[in-house]
């Protein structure tokens, strides 16, 4: 139904852009994410710099129904920045600049192609905090982050990206440009389409601006890792913890192999794991007074004794501080690099995490696959890295996604959904039947064509009309 690029549609967009700005060759690096092994070649990159660019590049698209996907960092993990063979993909790099930071409200205004750990990094220079930090923090854009909803280790105590996103300027399928709401903390001026668009993966309008909330940053933070016997010991500690009225800043989970995996990948890592342990949890707790960090440390440890936890260590100095988040932020990478993989983001309600666990490892026996699990446990978020291994094409191309689909079910089961920041994209559409009814199908279908009747924006992501 998409139209293929000719040469008619090339001299448009340079008309716009300038040559320099329209890429036609050596286009690898745009037909993939970070999803398993998925590509698929655009026929030209734009890199546009402002709203109006976009705004005409989308109006003609439109008109002449050509597909067209908005990439950010390329950092995903659902396939949601991958294009249809030969369409257009508008790259959101020279969308790099804070706009601005208003300190009297703590509020910044920034372009989508921010890099987020660069924003966090100004704004702590203010004593302001930006918290929503995905692993990928270092290279990922701001505009990833609010299109796919991320959360990442500190969603636990601060909230994900919807809870800081206030307005944002959108430029829709026929290249009209909108704003969704008010940079106020409280908006009940009917329906809410800021929220509509946080998590959208680009489906329904491209992001030009975003404003956000900051908040004071923390002074003082406090780090313990925490050694188990077992992974479902491990898991059962988490909803303890929040029970004992205790809120970490940070609450995260890797079972033996994750660990293991990540030390390879790292090559260097000075704290010794003992034969013994079969999972970790790596707990933050921060806030402005030192006094109520270290009460707070001790009612964690009287939790964790009741969970045969077997070694307890603190973190001394920022640079221990640092080699265990940079152990915990690279088990994404090491897994990667181990075999051909798929990743899974499950979330359930914290206390059902052992139950999750153990099903998942179940599943992986019945279907011949390992899992490597991971992630935020204090949201009962698991990722869940499944690895090709000994594993046929045959097994891994058809077998597997019956593992998978009865990993979704037990989820749905559990009170969970299948994806708690990753997004849906492109491969996790297929599953949507589990979680939605028939009638919210219909619903987010319908949502789709309001905002983009021709579907040219993000074709075959999330939902198909």
């Amino acid at each position: 139904m998409y139209k293929s690029i000719d040469q008619k549609d090339i001299d448009f967009f340079k008309a716009i852009l300038g040559v320099e700005h329209c890429i036609l060759e050596h286009l690898q690096d745009y037909g993939h994410d970070e999803t398993e092994d998925i590509k698929s070649m655009p026929g030209i990159v734009l890199k546009p710099s402002n709203t109006a660019e976009i705004a005409q590049i989308l109006k003609y698209c439109n008109e002449n129904l050509i597909a067209i996907t908005a990439r950010g960092a390329g950092s995903g993990l659902a396939g949601g920045a991958i294009p249809l063979k030969d369409s257009v993909v508008v790259s959101m790099e020279r969308f790099d600049k804070i706009v601005s930071i208003d300190e009297r409200n703590l509020q910044a205004t920034v372009e989508p192609g921010v890099i987020t750990e660069y924003l966090q990094n100004v704004v702590k220079e203010m004593g302001l905090f930006y918290p929503p930090d995905p692993a990928s923090r270092a290279f990922c854009f701001i505009g990833g982050n609010v299109s796919t909803n991320s959360g990442g280790p500190r969603a636990v105590k601060y909230g994900v990206v919807k809870d800081y996103v206030l307005n944002l300027e959108v430029v829709l399928a026929n290249g009209e440009i909108i704003n969704t709401g008010a940079n106020t903390l409280k908006n009940s001026t009917g329906y809410n389409l800021t929220q509509l668009f946080v998590g959208s993966e680009g489906t329904l309008g491209i992001i030009t601006k975003i404003q956000l909330r900051l908040i004071p940053h923390p002074k003082h933070n406090l780090l313990m890792l925490a050694s188990f016997k077992s992974s479902e010991a491990a898991c059962e500690a988490v909803s303890a913890i929040f029970r004992a009225g205790i809120t970490p800043s940070a609450l995260e989970f890797m079972e033996r192999s994750a660990i293991d995996k990540a030390i390879a990948f790292l090559e260097a890592y000075h704290i010794k794991i003992k034969d013994e342990t079969a999972a970790q949890l790596l707990i933050e707790v921060d806030g402005n007074y030192l006094e109520t960090l270290q009460a707070d440390c001790e009612k964690i440890n009287d939790v964790l004794e009741k969970f045969d936890c077997t070694e307890l260590l603190y973190a001394d100095t920022e640079s221990q501080k640092n080699e265990l988040w940079k152990l915990r932020r690279n088990v994404g990478h090491a897994v990667k690099k181990t075999s051909v993989y798929k990743e899974e983001d499950t979330v359930v309600p914290r206390a059902e995490l052992p139950q999750l666990l153990t099903s998942i490892k179940a599943i992986g026996l019945k279907y011949g696959f390992e899992s490597v699990c991971y992630g935020h446990a204090g949201d009962g978020n698991l990722h869940v890295n499944i690895l090709k291994g000994n594993m046929t094409d045959n097994e891994w191309n058809t077998e597997l996604t019956k593992g998978i689909r009865e990993i979704f079910t037990v989820v749905k089961s559990l009170g969970g959904t299948i994806s708690g920041e990753h997004g849906i994209g492109l491969v996790q559409k297929s599953y949507l039947d589990i979680v939605f009814s028939k009638t919210e199908l219909n619903l987010i279908r319908s949502i789709k064509k309001v905002f983009d009747p021709n579907a040219i924006l993000n074709p075959g992501k999330i939902i198909d009309l």
